[in-house]
């Protein structure tokens, strides 16, 4: 009987110190000895190919032949690599990626994804045999490797952008050192409430993946879910309205009012004024008419001078509320089907950071119809001052 456990001792104890022909030679000697079933047995307890085995039985019938000092192999043994087999393919290569790469319009694979299987049938269209494992390789040793788009091109921008950006973090320090509430608002990306597939992985016993619907199509009864976020700045605390009709100017503000009933107003007891920051487009956007008319009303209610500052367009990812608030809300969600509206409240509030971020949540049920239209008349009635700083 083949002891295989005495096998892979003796396996373990010599393989560190052996090279590709020791270790052959030792896994040929073993199944030798072992006799019948011995080679199975060897390739089994070392992970050595039977074929590699077999080789190793021939170098120990071949041992009185001489064998080159320093070699692992013999003179010439092992297979040709595929560039020297095949003058030209390297340039060939290397012409099919850089041709698609700077945009030529006869280049083959300029409109196609330069996948290797695509580049190893291009290059067989032109008389070479390598597979797509071979055209890795290569890529690998000219340098290149799979990378998606950066987005490092801004664009145009305003001139005086980076002065946008002081002028409202003067601001926001303005209020902080008067302990007056300074806050950053904007809506999440709307969700889709059901068992649908979210974005992410989570811990699940092996092979039993939390199984969700193959097509992303809106269930009628449960709609969809509008998270509008209010983040404190100074107090590292949000709130978040889950809105189930639409995304309205008249929703947003409902939410800040909803922010300082039952947050903002008991931390701020003394407050006298309320700075808003908020990207410039969307509900919040700074040429709605119906945020104007909301917040007037907000500030009539609550005795607030609101002063709301705009980013400059196109600078939303840098609303302190994406990435102080938003980020971690999506990291806890993620991989967790968002069933109901109220799986959506709980997974937001449940949402903390070691920095001591907390948010609370709660579903707003009231409908915001689209299409409000405010007059001029009543846009020239609202209690405006614009700051000298850019009032556009």
């Amino acid at each position: 009987m083949i002891d295989r456990i005495a096998i892979r001792l003796r396996y373990e104890g010599v393989a560190p110190h052996l090279d590709e022909r020791g270790l052959r030679l030792f896994a040929a000697s073993e199944a030798r000895a072992a006799g019948r079933g011995g080679i199975a047995a060897v390739s089994v307890m070392t992970g050595i190919a039977r074929s590699t085995i077999g080789r190793g039985l021939r170098d120990l019938d071949e041992a009185g032949s001489a064998w080159p000092s320093g070699r692992i192999r013999r003179s010439g043994g092992g297979r040709k690599a595929a560039v020297v087999k095949q003058p030209g393919l390297l340039e060939t290569l290397g012409e099919l990626i850089g041709s698609a790469i700077r945009g030529d319009p006869q280049a083959d694979l300029l409109w196609v994804s330069r996948s290797q299987r695509h580049l190893a049938a291009e290059l067989a269209g032109r008389g070479y045999r390598v597979s797509h494992t071979v055209v890795r390789r290569l890529l690998k040793d000219m340098g290149f490797s799979l990378q998606a788009n950066a987005k490092t091109r801004e664009g145009s921008h305003h001139p005086d952008r980076n002065a946008q950006f002081e002028h409202i973090n003067a601001a926001v320090a303005r209020f902080r050192r008067a302990r007056q509430p300074a806050i950053s608002v904007d809506t999440k990306k709307k969700e889709l409430v059901g068992d649908f597939k979210n974005a992410g992985r989570e811990l699940r016993p092996k092979g039993q993946p939390e199984e969700v619907r193959v097509h992303d199509f809106v269930i009628k009864a449960n709609g969809k879910a509008v998270p509008y976020g209010v983040y404190d700045i100074a107090a590292n605390e949000g709130w978040v309205s889950v809105g189930i009709d639409h995304d309205t100017a008249s929703f947003a503000v409902e939410s800040i009012r909803r922010w300082w009933r039952r947050m903002g107003r008991k931390r701020y007891a003394k407050a006298k004024r309320l700075l808003i920051t908020a990207d410039c487009g969307g509900s919040n956007g700074a040429r709605v008419r119906l945020w104007k008319v909301e917040l007037q009303k907000l500030a009539n209610q609550t005795g607030l001078a609101i002063t709301v500052a705009h980013h400059p367009p196109g600078t939303s990812k840098w609303n302190r509320i994406e990435h102080r608030m938003f980020a971690f809300i999506s990291q806890n969600w993620r991989g967790k089907p968002l069933l109901t509206h109220n799986v959506i409240v709980q997974l937001i509030a449940a949402t903390k950071t070691t920095a001591g971020l907390a948010v609370a949540c709660d579903i707003d049920t009231a409908q915001y119809p689209k299409g409000v239209s405010i007059s001029q008349a009543q846009l020239k009635a609202l209690n405006i001052r614009y700051d000298p700083f850019h009032p556009d």
